[in-house]
């Protein structure tokens, strides 16, 4: 297939720019800035641009809209609601309709968890995007899968973290490997491809995990830290000397949807990440993307 990418210049795009080419698709990107991997078509513009948009995804049979403003640049009060509602509203918007005046029906949304934080500038964004994906599967006869993941900076992005130990601190509190979010939009896409939907799908995404649902419901009865030891004993003085907390229980997503429908099996959890920090410390294991 002859996939676009919205902002495929972006850590995810460049990740499943591999990936797509591996399988035999063709990428191609759609970004205001170039990407690293000069393997895609790259046509440089914004989904924004409302006249040239058809012309730039004409022959396209799939898109992946990542496009969008991220919860990072409200943090850090980089962009206001306008900023906000103009890319991740309307410029949803503009190519989901853009793709129905092609006879393009297959989209796969990079929704995000934080939509349940409706009181947030980025969660309430992506609140909008998804009723206007949910309308266009609906009314428009499109085959549409929103992907829900949690938080997938990777830990080479420097730009947000200067050091694999501050990534592994966010990663710790809920988040999810960028390569498992590639890999369940690959599987999305093969599911589009291959049957025509009758519903929009809605699918969250989250990490691996070691712990069993017995393992969270008697969390650390046997004292602190004990459940962690259970399965990470050898790393537990190197959790507390990196200032992750061995007792912290975490929050898992049910994604018993999503297994069910994508086949999704994510691949990386704290295990993984234990691990790349007693090989690699501070440095990270070498980036990919």
């Amino acid at each position: 297939m002859r996939i676009l990418l919205t902002g495929g210049s972006g850590d995810l795009g460049q990740t499943l720019v591999p990936r797509l080419l591996a399988n035999g698709d063709t990428p191609v990107i759609l970004d205001v800035r170039s990407p690293s991997d000069q393997r895609a078509t790259f046509i440089q513009g914004s989904v924004l641009d409302r006249s040239n948009l058809p012309g730039w995804i004409e022959g396209c049979d799939c898109i992946v809209h990542i496009a969008g403003w991220h919860g990072i640049h409200e943090d850090r009060g980089e962009k206001n609601a306008y900023d906000f509602f103009d890319l991740n509203v309307r410029g949803t918007f503009e190519v989901f309709e853009a793709a129905v005046s092609l006879g393009i029906d297959k989209i796969i949304y990079i929704s995000t968890t934080s939509v349940r934080r409706p009181d947030t500038l980025y969660g309430r964004s992506k609140i909008l995007a998804e009723r206007i994906a949910d309308n266009y599967a609906n009314h428009r006869n499109m085959n549409v899968i929103s992907l829900r993941p949690r938080g997938f900076i990777p830990h080479w992005n420097r730009n947000a973290y200067t050091k694999y130990s501050d990534w592994a601190r966010w990663f710790w509190r809920g988040a999810v490997h960028i390569d498992d979010v590639a890999s369940a939009i690959m599987l999305a896409a093969d599911l589009i491809s291959r049957r025509k939907l009758d519903q929009h799908l809605v699918l969250p995404l989250d990490s691996a995990y070691e712990y069993t649902d017995v393992d969270l419901d008697r969390w650390d009865a046997d004292g602190p830290g004990s459940t962690f030891r259970k399965y990470y004993p050898q790393h537990h003085n190197l959790a507390l000397s990196y200032g992750l907390d061995p007792t912290a229980k975490p929050t898992r997503l049910d994604i018993t949807e999503t297994v069910r429908w994508l086949g999704y099996k994510p691949s990386f959890g704290l295990g993984n990440l234990l691990a790349e920090l007693a090989a690699y410390g501070d440095d990270g294991p070498p980036a990919h993307a």
